[in-house]
């Protein structure tokens, strides 16, 4: 049945029995794809016999579909012509595993992260009426995602316009970890009560069509209508903002589906259909682990394991650390967004039930409510993902910084993450934290340093931003680890011709770098190159970089993250505000630009970051430059 699908077209043409096969079809797919590939498994095949029922439905040349944070589009992507490409999901030059509007003029808006559907369809529905236009305009959005406070934003200014708009709410129970709070609870209730009436719009007319009794027959109708509601579903949240609520309905029953859809067409105003689904529906490995199934590297279908030896990484030594930490100092406590297994929270959460708190999808509430407790003498840890780091910018500084409170922030996932692109790469946050007075920012070049940094911030008393990357740490191996000391770099290789200054795990790569430079051969001499480990992007340790450069008058920075406002921009700073003259300078970091999605390694290539890359890349400039301080040190 898949064969005969290129378009949305061909979809509508289909029986009921056909989009049954069709499902089943699309489910087979998408499990050959991502267990080759990777990707989101879970959610897209879970939302199968949704997406065939609005693709039956609307016509998406010209109706809006906002798809909250995106990663569960796959079918979308099969459905409108996208099902060849689909081969290439993820992979460098491929198609993308989230919304692109460069893709198809069917994915309107390009989203990644959490709770914004709500707010981007609205303003698309509010940009109609202006228009004058007629088409509809929807938004897909997961329960986690209706933790989010911006979600909650958009719901209340939707409910209280009044405007032609549909909320989809994908009811699977589960964001990536298992949903908590009130509002969990509250579709929990909903859930349960499938007797729901929904208002019947045509009686209503002819009831209205009655003289002198009409009207007020039917406000007496609604009163008491609305009373049994408020008996039969406590906190008609959603109505009581609004919205007109029809549901639950089966999420996996195609025809239910339609027949619902094609009432939220009918109606004026906002609708929030309320959809039920199953994360995993039709994989039972995914189906009994839909946590470890959200994203999943390329895996064995038959027995649902990783086709990668699962090796320690960053995350991992951060939670096994912070138990520790833990054991000896009861003031600890660990905050999560939705995010305990991803952070490496769950030994904590495990062994201090009392001192851990998932929050939701709520990143500005995660740090405002650590400020609060670091106010009161606790000593809050804040483990949260570099991008979604973005989200809580205002409260790092307004809550945090602007008091001086002890808060750690652990940048989780910084740096290039590969496959998931723009919206998840973490190559902004020594940016735009290193703009924040009082932030002190650190970022460990190993396993051991990582420990060492988090250690070193639980006594600081003073808020910290440690920045670490996805996954295991180099294979290189440092031999030692001095005391860190804030504000205090490390020399981690002496040399006279050149210094490198890098910062978290491009110290590693600034080693292989340093050893293959002083393999080559330079105007017949050999290269003696200095290696700085930077620790602190803030504040920078001046004295000793400052007596490196002014030795070697040669240098390299390498950094994870962009090249404005990182240790590129941190190292010229020192240089112009120190009045250093004739020095030799080559930044490598990634380009002012969002960076699409490939493997790490791809990535890394592509802007030149790679050590065979920067060691061609300096010699090549070197050997253009007239070098006295070369000879003179020779």
């Amino acid at each position: 049945m898949l064969e005969k699908i290129n378009s949305s077209e061909d979809v509508k043409k289909l029986s009921t029995e056909e989009k049954k096969e069709l499902a089943e079809d699309i489910r087979k797919y998408i499990l050959e794809i991502v267990s080759e590939n990777g990707g989101h498994l879970a959610s897209n095949l879970g939302v199968v016999e949704l997406t065939i029922a609005i693709h039956s439905i609307f016509n998406l040349s010209k109706d809006r579909v906002v798809w909250d944070v995106g990663h569960q589009t796959y079918v979308h992507k099969i459905l409108t012509g996208r099902k060849e490409q689909m081969k290439t999901l993820r992979k460098l030059d491929g198609l993308a595993g989230f919304p692109k509007t460069n893709e198809s003029d069917t994915d309107c808006f390009n989203t990644g992260h959490s709770s914004t559907s709500i707010s981007a369809a609205l303003g698309m529905a509010r940009a109609r009426d202006i228009e004058e236009k007629n088409n509809c305009v929807m938004a897909v959005i997961g329960d986690g995602a209706l933790t989010g406070g911006m979600a909650l934003e958009a719901l209340n200014d939707a409910g209280y316009s009044q405007t032609r708009l549909t909320v989809i709410l994908n009811d699977n129970e589960m964001s990536i970890s298992k949903n908590i709070g009130g509002v969990s609870m509250l579709l929990s209730k909903l859930r349960t009560k499938k007797s729901y009436t929904k208002s019947s719009d045509t009686v209503k007319k002819h009831i209205l069509k009655i003289p002198v009794i009409g009207k007020p027959f039917v406000r007496l109708v609604q009163k008491v209508k609305r009373s049994i509601k408020q008996l039969v579903i406590p906190k008609m949240f959603f109505e009581d903002i609004g919205f007109r609520y029809l549901g639950p309905v089966d999420g996996h029953n195609e025809e239910e589906l339609e027949r619902m859809l094609k009432i939220t067409k009918e109606l004026d105003g906002p609708v929030l259909l309320h959809v039920i689904t199953k994360k995993g529906k039709g994989y039972k490995i995914a189906e009994e682990n839909p946590d470890k199934f959200h994203a999943t590297g390329p895996f064995n279908i038959e027995t649902g394991e990783s086709k990668k030896e699962k090796s320690k990484d960053y995350s991992k030594v951060f939670g096994d650390k912070l138990v520790k930490l833990a054991e000896k100092n009861n003031k600890i406590v660990a905050i999560t967004a939705s995010m305990k297994d991803g952070t490496g929270l769950a030994k904590f959460a495990k062994e201090y039930p009392n001192r851990f708190f998932d929050i939701g999808i709520a990143e500005q509430h995660a740090l405002g409510l650590a400020a609060g407790m670091a106010k009161e003498g606790t000593i809050p840890v804040v483990p949260i993902y570099s991008s979604f780091y973005q989200r809580a910018y205002d409260q790092v500084i307004h809550d945090i910084a602007i008091q001086n409170l002890p808060v750690i922030m652990c940048v989780d996932r910084a740096g290039c993450v590969g496959a998931d692109g723009e919206t998840h790469q973490g190559l902004l946050d020594m940016a735009f934290f290193r703009l924040i007075p009082n932030l002190t920012i650190m970022a460990p070049k190993d396993f051991r340093e990582l420990e060492e940094m988090l250690e070193f911030a639980i006594n600081l008393k003073a808020p910290v931003a440690i920045r670490y990357p996805r996954g295991g740490e180099d294979k290189y191996r440092f031999e030692n680890c001095e005391e860190i000391k804030k504000g205090k770099a490390e020399i981690v290789q002496e040399g006279k011709d050149l210094t490198i200054i890098a910062i978290g795990k491009t110290v590693a790569r600034a080693m292989k770098v340093a050893e293959e430079i002083e393999k080559s051969e330079f105007k017949d001499k050999q290269l003696s190159v200095q290696v700085i480990n930077a620790r602190f992007l803030k504040p920078l340790d001046k004295e000793t970089i400052k007596s490196s450069i002014i030795k070697t008058k040669n240098v390299i920075t390498i950094e994870d993250g962009t090249i404005i406002n990182g240790l590129a921009t941190a190292i010229k700073e020192l240089i112009i505000d120190e009045k250093l003259e004739n020095i030799n300078l080559k930044t490598y970091a990634y380009p002012d630009k969002f960076i699409e999605h490939g493997s790490v390694e791809e990535l890394e290539k592509r802007y030149k970051l790679d050590e065979e890359t920067i060691v061609k890349d300096f010699l090549e400039y070197i050997s253009t430059k007239e070098n006295k301080e070369l000879t003179k040190n020779n």
